[in-house]
């Protein structure tokens, strides 16, 4: 039995057919995690023709690398009305589109103004392909400097999804798409990763970060429905000299989180705003102690004042776990153990704020003034109107 999609594109042009058995891609626990299932076909094509026409999604004539069927814009980037379209019994989280729901990275939506409150290239990361070049800036911003590896290989006129210019998959020269996340998601493990040793054991495929993933990708959340992020308790000075800890793997691997946390990860292109300062850097200061020069990322909650008072989950302020991944998502947080991390303000992909902020920071953040839409007030609570104060 074969069922038909056609999605349309935000132009109003459909150009994804989608040919899939009902049964296609379904992801099932095995011991060794949760890997693809179901009909190759679905995703790959031998020769891309079928009676006569194309088998890739978008009807394009053009054989795509790896015998596939479409590129990661092709799955996940659709631009249609659904946050997660249905493949089969399984769906494809999209990270472009209208749905009211925006899942856990965002939305490059946002940048193109086919959502939110119109375009502007400040609101996400500029992936070339999909929302165009970054027409204001072309370095990497908090890039350590113009001599330091991402900050000349990586760049906002080369922004990918994946491979050497981009953040999931493997990152070392030459592992452009598909190489960089060739195999990815038939080695995918999903639910908790404490182990990262490979791209399909790592949170979301990117390289060496630890974390809880959940199952649909916070299109549903509560204070105990979300993912589980894995931080550390004091930022590294990351750096390839002296006294500073690499980025680059010793097994080969290209690029990769030392050691483990979203926020090194990140750090790895955009290294002044998340570590200690080095000989290439002035970081976030010359230690992990206030006052600061950048807010700081992987950084304990401190356990008096007012940090004390954030104990229960905020979906919008997500903070990350030390020590270890949870099995469980919680809805408590334990400052003195629980660490502020890059994703506590900012989104992966785009949001309908300058920064890909996850609030009206220039808007809303007003001091002493009771307002729920800034959510630097909820670890900053003494500055809230509503406050100790």
């Amino acid at each position: 039995m074969v069922t038909t999609h056609r999605l349309s594109s935000p132009n109003g042009k459909a150009f994804f057919r989608w040919i899939l058995p009902i049964l296609l891609l379904v992801l099932s626990a095995l011991p060794a995690g949760a890997t693809i299932k179901g009909s190759c076909s679905g995703c790959h094509t031998m020769h891309n023709s079928q009676n006569g026409s194309s088998m890739n999604f978008d009807d394009s004539a053009t054989p795509n690398a790896g015998l596939l069927r479409g590129t990661c814009l092709g799955c996940h980037a659709q631009g249609g009305t659904q946050a997660l379209v249905p493949i089969g019994s399984d769906k494809i989280p999209q990270v472009m589109h209208t749905d009211a729901t925006d899942l856990a990275g965002g939305n490059f939506a946002f940048i193109t103004g086919m959502k939110g409150s119109g375009a502007s290239d400040s609101k996400g990361h500029n992936i070339a392909e999909l929302t165009g070049m970054d027409a204001t800036i072309t370095g990497l911003p908090g890039g350590i400097q113009q001599s330091f590896h991402e900050d000349y290989i990586v760049n906002t006129t080369n922004l990918t999804c994946a491979g050497t210019n981009g953040c999931h998959g493997y990152r070392w020269a030459g592992s452009s798409f598909p190489k960089g996340i060739t195999g990815a998601h038939h080695a995918n493990v999903d639910g908790k990763l404490a182990v990262a040793d490979r791209v399909g054991n790592s949170y979301r495929f990117l390289n060496g970060v630890k974390g809880l993933e959940d199952d649909d990708w916070q299109y549903t959340r509560s204070s105990t429905d979300h993912n589980e992020y894995f931080g550390r308790t004091t930022p590294i000075k990351l750096g390839c000299s002296s006294g500073t800890t690499a980025c680059h793997a010793s097994d080969g691997s290209g690029v990769k989180s030392p050691d483990g946390t979203i926020s090194q990860y990140c750090a790895t292109c955009h290294g002044n705003f998340h570590t200690i300062q080095t000989d290439r850097s002035s970081g976030i200061g010359p230690t992990a102690a206030s006052p600061f020069i950048r807010h700081p990322t992987d950084l304990v909650l401190p356990t008096n004042g007012e940090y004390s008072l954030y104990t229960a989950y905020n979906v919008n302020v997500p903070i990350a776990r030390t020590g270890s991944v949870p099995d469980v998502p919680s809805g408590a947080v334990t400052p003195g153990s629980d660490a502020v991390i890059c994703l506590s303000c900012h989104v992966a992909h785009a949001s309908d704020y300058p920064d890909m902020l996850r609030w009206d920071y220039a808007g809303a953040c007003n001091a002493n003034t009771v307002n729920t839409d800034c959510g630097c007030f909820t670890c900053h609570t003494a500055k809230d109107g509503d406050s100790l104060q």
